[in-house]
C-alpha cells in the first residue's frame, strides 16, 4: 500500500517535524561531502514554499550518548543555509525548553535544525519519554531519512507513534521505495543481482530473498571465499567465515545454478598497494589471498549484466579502496552504466557500492543510487520497515 507523501498534506502555518539524514562527513568543522543534505532539499523546499514551519532532526556519527562538539550538526545547518539561499536557524539541543522556545518563534517558511539526536542515548533506545519530548515539537511528522528507516529509534518510530497529526514520507524515501520495490518485486527480465561485501552472514537473508526473484545472482567480494570453500574450492589464505561454512553449503544447495561464484580471482600476498599479485583460476594456493574478481569473472559477469533489463547491486566485488584490487568493482560499475544506457533499470544499494559508482564518475549513468546502504540491504530481505508501516497510507 503506497504511503502518503508530504505533497498529500497541508503544511501551511504548521510545525513540521522532519527526520532527515544529515549524517555527513565533517572535517575541521566543515562538511566534506554534502550529498545527503542536497538530497533532502526538494522535500525541504516543498514544505517551506507552502508555508510550513520546518523543524529538522538528524544524527551525525556515533557520539554514543555524549555531547561531542565534533559531531555537532551546526556545519550541516550552515551548508543547508547556503543551499537554500536563506537563513537556517540552529539550536544546540534537540529537546527541552530552549528547543521548544526556538520552535514557537518560527514563522511560516522558516527552517530550524536541531542538534545531534545521538547526543542522547535515549534516541537509539527508542525511549518513550525522549520520544514524547520530540513529538511535542511538531503538528505534522515527515520521515525523509531512508538511511535510518530500518532502525526503530525515537526519531523514526517512538516520536511519530506519539503524534496525532498527519505522518508521511518525503520525496527521497518515496523515490527509494519506488526504485527498490520495483526492482526487487516487479523486475523486467532478465533480472541480475550482484552481491559483494565482507560477510555471508550479514547478507544471508537478502541473498535468500533475492534468489527467489533474480535470474542470476553474481557473487564477489570477501564473502565469495566463504562460499568457494563451502563449494569445495581451495581458498588459500583468503578471509573465510569458518563458522558459517554449513550455512554457506545450505545456501549453495538451494541456489543451484542461479548463484554464480567467480571462476578466477586476483590474489595478493597482503592487502596493500605494491603487493605481488597473480591470477588464481579455480582454487587459490596456500600462500596467496584473494582480493578481487579475476579477468575471466569480469568477462562473464559483464556479459550477464549486458543482457539484463534489471540490475541490483549491493557491495563491492573486491577490495576496491586499494589498487590494483579496484578493477573488478570498477568494471562492474561500468557494465551497469552501459546496460542502463541501453534501457536497463539499475539500482545501486548504497554504502560502498554507491561510493564506487561515485568514484567511477557514473552516478548520473545509473537509474538510482540508494542513500542507505544498510537500509537498502534490509529492504532486499523482503521484510517491511516498522518506521514506514506506522505512516499514513494513501
Amino acid at each position: 500500500m503506497a504511503k502518503k507523501t508530504v505533497a498529500d498534506i497541508d503544511v501551511a502555518g504548521k510545525r513540521v517535524l522532519m527526520r532527515v539524514d544529515f549524517n555527513v562527513p565533517v572535517k575541521n568543522g566543515k562538511v566534506t561531502d554534502d550529498t545527503r543534505i542536497v538530497e533532502a532539499v526538494p522535500t525541504i523546499k516543498n514544505i517551506t514554499d507552502r508555508g510550513g514551519r520546518l523543524v529538522l532532526m538528524s544524527h551525525l556519527g556515533r557520539p554514543k550518548g555524549e555531547r561531542t562538539p565534533e559531531y555537532s550538526l551546526k556545519p550541516a545547518a550552515d551548508v543547508l543555509s547556503a543551499l537554500l539561499g536563506k537563513d537556517v536557524r540552529f539550536v544546540d539541543d534537540c529537546i527541552g525548553e530552549k528547543v521548544e522556545k526556538a520552535v514557537t518563534e518560527l514563522k511560516d517558511g522558516d527552517v530550524l535544525v536541531l542538534e545531534n539526536l545521538r547526543f542522547y542515548k535515549q534516541e537509539e533506545k527508542n525511549d518513550e519519554e525522549f520520544s514524547k519530548k520530540l513529538a511535542k515539537l511538531g503538528d505534522v511528522y515527515v520521515n525523509d531519512a531512508f538511511g535510518t528507516a530500518h532502525r526503530n529509534h525515537a526519531s523514526t518510530y517512538g516520536a511519530p507513534m506519539q503524534m496525532t497529526g498527519p505522518k508521511v514520507i518525503g520525496f527521497l524515501i518515496e523515490r527509494e521505495l519506488k526504485y527498490l520495490d520495483e526492482a526487487v518485486n516487479n523486475p523486467e527480465r532478465p533480472f541480475i543481482g550482484i552481491m559483494g561485501g565482507a560477510k555471508v552472514s550479514d547478507k544471508i537473508e537478502a541473498i535468500d530473498n533475492l534468489l527467489t526473484k533474480v535470474d542470476k545472482l553474481l557473487i564477489g567480494g570477501r564473502m565469495a571465499y566463504t562460499l568457494m570453500k563451502a563449494a569445495g574450492r581451495r581458498t588459500g589464505g583468503s578471509w573465510v567465515e569458518e563458522d558459517k561454512l554449513d550455512l554457506a553449503r545450505n545456501l549453495l544447495k538451494q541456489a543451484g545454478d542461479k548463484l554464480v561464484l567467480p571462476p578466477d580471482n586476483v590474489c595478493g600476498k597482503e592487502l596493500e598497494e605494491g603487493t605481488p599479485t597473480t591470477v588464481c583460476e579455480g582454487g587459490i594456493d596456500d600462500d596467496w589471498k584473494g582480493f578481487d574478481i579475476g579477468p575471466k569473472t569480469i568477462e562473464q559477469y559483464t556479459a550477464e549484466i549486458k543482457n539484463a533489463k534489471t540490475v541490483i547491486w549491493n557491495g563491492p566485488v573486491g577490495a576496491f579502496e586499494i589498487k590494483p584490487f579496484d578493477k573488478g568493482t570498477m568494471a562492474i560499475a561500468h557494465a551497469i552504466a552501459d546496460a542502463t544506457g541501453k534501457g536497463a533499470t539499475s539500482v545501486i544499494g548504497g554504502g560502498d557500492s554507491a561510493a564506487a559508482v561515485q568514484e567511477a564518475g557514473l552516478k548520473d549513468k545509473v537509474t538510482h543510487v540508494s542513500t542507505g546502504g544498510g537500509a537498502s540491504l534490509e529492504f532486499m530481505t523482503g521484510k517491511p520497515f516498522d518506521t514506514l508501516e506506522i505512516l499514513d497510507r494513501k
